[in-house]
């Protein structure tokens, strides 16, 4: 029994549309792999083990491409990661800050995913100032002027 070219389609479509039901983001690239077994058994006589092993060679080479190319250029927050990349950028104090209070401070591009963060100091700075991140301690950014 070897299913028709119109089964692969069928299956392909049913399971790009599990993936609004399923959003994982992964079960995709098994339907668009039953789509192309199904364009292929439209082109050309295949066997049942042929259409199998064609179905699981693209569906996990496209996992695989998207893992490996088109994911990496995503753009990830970092909330959480090494502060390595933070310090040293400039923002500009929004609210002033002082020993022992909180200000906030507006980066031009998203540092660790946002914009703006609540900042400490160890100096009085008065809003407005353009301030360097020197630290990040837990949830604040540690700054002094620039």
């Amino acid at each position: 029994m070897n299913p028709e070219w119109w089964h692969w389609v069928v299956g392909g479509i049913a399971l790009v549309l599990a993936e609004l039901v399923i959003p994982s983001f992964f079960i995709v690239w098994f339907g668009l792999g039953a789509l192309f077994v199904g364009l292929l058994a439209l082109a050309f006589e295949l066997s049942l083990t042929a259409q199998l092993a064609t179905w699981t060679i693209a569906s996990l080479a496209m996992v695989w491409l998207w893992f490996r190319v088109f994911k990496q250029s995503f753009q990830r927050t970092r909330i959480g990661t090494a502060d390595g990349e933070v310090i040293g950028e400039i923002g500009l104090l929004v609210s002033a800050v002082a020993p022992f209070e909180r200000g906030k401070v507006r980066f031009q591009r998203p540092v660790l995913g946002a914009e703006e963060w609540v900042c400490l100091s160890d100096t009085a700075i008065a809003a407005g100032e353009r301030v360097k991140v020197i630290a990040v301690e837990g949830s604040f950014l540690k700054i002094g002027k620039a």
